[in-house]
């Protein structure tokens, strides 16, 4: 089948265009230029248009979230407010373009206007630092930015992209020490929020013994632990990522309760002994066939009644979400071995493994994580 160049201009059948006369309508200039200045309808337009821009200008936006990451201003800030001459100073940026920044800051309400002519942190701003591993996904962003510089050839599959080199471990194989800390530091930061959130909406009363697999460094294990007190714990993940989990738990006092187990589970069974199975954030970077396999290793292992735990980003169901369907999904897509699916899509491979039972408990914070319980009967 021959590519359609990226201006083809679709035929579209007459029944389709008697069909879509809303959408006509609402492209119409004449219409668009009435509605205006209608009063019933002028706030509405307002809102659309002001919709629209924020489109048009969400990569300034993003460039602006990243710049100030990067020049670590939020951070600074913290301290008290400062003037464009000195975060200029600090920053190594000609005043002026830093006054560019900072204004741009605050229209994005990450700063505030001060008198005086100096800049503090709003209450976004400070929640942007507060926020584990948030500063540090924004800082990688780069690499992401760069594969979708090209949108066309990136959603066509032409696009050698540098997400997924710099996530290797989702390609089996070995990994460099450095780039197995580089990947391990990020995903304990960004966990905390996801394991706050899974905790809150599962309940592990009844549980004896949790493995985690896929758990990197240990950082939803240790979240247990201190929720929990009489659940032993292991961790399976791979063995230049899984014995950091020891350093980890020794500073929080619960090396006694940890067992860690090194392998893959691309290549290995899923090791037996636990009632309670955790998948946090492992499915999404995996292809339906490595997936497929893991839950039926999941299931395999666990006993009757065991327990299988999945956290992760998901896309939205039947109605299509921002964090999920936009996203996590291109993140995915340009890490280019797994997707973000559904919970419902989740939930009947789940069925297709073996399990019975699947509930959907509700999300306090669906861009954070969606959880699913699963159980062996």
């Amino acid at each position: 089948m021959t590519d359609a160049p990226a201006d083809v201009a679709f035929a579209t059948p007459k029944r389709r265009r008697f069909g879509n006369w809303q959408a006509r309508l609402m492209a119409s200039r004449k219409f668009q230029k009435w509605a205006a200045g209608f009063p019933l309808t002028r706030s509405l337009v307002r809102r659309e248009g002001e919709a629209m821009f924020d489109l048009l200008a969400g990569f300034c936006h993003s460039q602006v979230l990243m710049a100030l990451v990067k020049f670590k201003i939020p951070q600074a800030l913290m301290d008290g407010p400062a003037t464009v001459q000195e975060l200029a100073l600090a920053s190594s940026v000609p005043p002026e373009r830093m006054e560019i920044l900072l204004r741009a800051g605050v229209a994005l309400k990450l700063l505030k206007h001060k008198r005086a002519g100096r800049f503090g942190v709003s209450r976004t701003g400070a929640a942007l630092v507060g926020v584990p591993g948030l500063v540090q996904m924004i800082d990688h962003h780069d690499v992401l930015y760069r594969d979708l510089s090209d949108p066309v050839a990136f959603f066509r599959g032409e696009v050698e992209t540098e997400l997924a080199d710099f996530w290797p471990y989702v390609f089996g194989g070995d990994m460099d020490p450095a780039i197995a800390t580089t990947y391990s530091d990020l995903m304990a930061d960004s966990q905390v929020l996801v394991a706050e959130d899974t905790l809150r909406a599962i309940s592990l009363k009844g549980v004896h013994k949790l493995m985690d697999v896929g758990g990197g460094s240990g950082a939803f294990l240790k979240a247990v632990g201190q929720a929990y007190k009489n659940i032993d714990l292991t961790l399976f993940d791979l063995p230049e990522v899984a014995p950091a989990a020891t350093h980890r738990f020794a500073n929080a006092g619960l090396e006694s309760r940890l067992t860690v187990q090194s392998g893959s589970f691309k290549t290995q069974a899923v090791p037996l002994g636990a009632d309670a199975i955790s998948l946090i954030r492992v499915l999404y970077d995996h292809s339906d066939e490595t997936v497929a396999d893991l839950l039926s290793k999941c299931f395999n292992s666990l006993p009757s009644g065991g327990r299988l735990i999945i956290s992760e980003p998901m896309l939205g169901d039947t109605k299509p979400e921002r964090a999920g369907d936009v996203y996590f999904a291109l993140y995915t897509l340009a890490m280019r071995t797994g997707k973000a699916r559904s919970a419902a899509n989740i939930g009947e491979m789940c069925r297709t493994a073996g399990f019975s039972q699947v509930t959907f408990p509700k999300a306090s914070r669906p861009f954070v994580t969606r959880c699913i319980d699963v159980r062996k009967v």
